[in-house]
């Protein structure tokens, strides 16, 4: 499939980088929509409408960061950047002659419980509680509300991302300074919290996948089939780093470092044991599917 129309909104973050150099190297005409430095600015009705009269496929990843600290100023923040520019898209959406017949909307596996007891499927998994739970049901329920006849709507509920500049960054320095041990805290004791994750390029691949598929519509999991829990993380990272060594982190001492470097303990001790059976079940083969193999390609570019 190649010579498509693609918008992408959000497109300044490490994924939507990603994308836009596959595409465009596959032969295909890539617009972006955001907040500067893009074909299209958001609230500039007419251009956005212009990009997606005639478009095949758009793709919203805009949503601020929610790697900073859980401030009053920054939850609204993060709510917002959400909210209104799905909102703005759907308008647009519904306004235009020939809309995209694919919209994919960037959702999260955080809108899953807290799980030690048992993967969350797409079929099974349950709705968790809490912020980070909020801000993707919310996310969800207004990509959702835009429903147009002819347009595929695909909610892409993604694990966390690996890749260069990713919540991988953080953690490698862990590693590589003796910090590499498992974490301790939260609801999940024993370090024994699951780690779902995906690598960047299977992000991409999937994407394409479901592009393709024309029964492909609703809410998919986007993560890797082999997730891991919070001692092997640490082990398999230690190993691709060369690290000898790994101290353990208790929660007192994560909760002091990601107020020093302004993010929450979420990322680690939130237990997220996400399956992509979706995927799995209409064919998607994945690039990487273990995580050794994983982050042995990331770091070593």
């Amino acid at each position: 499939m190649t010579g498509r129309r693609i918008v992408i909104a959000g497109a300044g973050g490490f994924i939507g980088e990603h994308l836009i150099q596959k595409f465009r190297a596959e032969g295909d005409a890539v617009a972006t929509i955001g907040r500067s430095n893009a074909d299209a600015t958001w609230a500039d009705t007419r251009a956005i409408e212009a990009l997606l009269d005639g478009a095949d496929i758009l793709i919203n990843l805009a949503g601020k960061s929610v790697n900073c600290r859980y401030t009053e100023k920054n939850r609204a923040a993060i709510f917002s950047s959400r909210l209104l520019t799905t909102a703005e898209l759907g308008r647009a959406v519904a306004s235009v002659a020939h809309p995209p017949a694919v919209w994919m909307n960037a959702s999260t596996a955080t809108i899953y419980r807290h799980a030690d007891d048992r993967p969350q499927t797409d079929e099974d998994g349950e709705i968790g509680h809490g912020f980070s739970v909020d801000v993707a049901t919310s996310w969800e329920r207004e990509f959702f509300s835009h429903e147009r006849s002819g347009v595929r709507q695909v909610a892409l509920r993604m694990a966390i991302v690996l890749g260069r500049g990713s919540a991988l960054t953080p953690l490698a320095t862990l590693a590589r300074v003796g910090l590499g041990g498992p974490q301790f805290g939260g609801k999940t004791r024993g370090a024994r919290q699951r780690f779902s994750w995906i690598h960047l390029d299977d992000v991409a691949r999937a994407i394409e996948f479901v592009a393709a598929d024309p029964e492909f519509r609703g809410t998919v999991n986007v993560s890797s089939p082999n997730p891991v829990d919070n001692r092997e993380l640490m082990a398999t990272l230690r190993r691709v780093v060369g690290a000898k060594i790994g101290i353990p982190l208790f929660e007192w001492m994560l909760g002091l470092g990601a107020f020093a470097i302004g993010t929450e303990t979420e990322l680690l001790l939130k237990s997220r044991w996400v399956v992509p059976t979706r995927l799995l079940s209409t064919g998607y083969e994945f690039e990487f599917p273990r995580l050794e193999d994983a982050l042995r390609d990331i770091l070593r570019k």
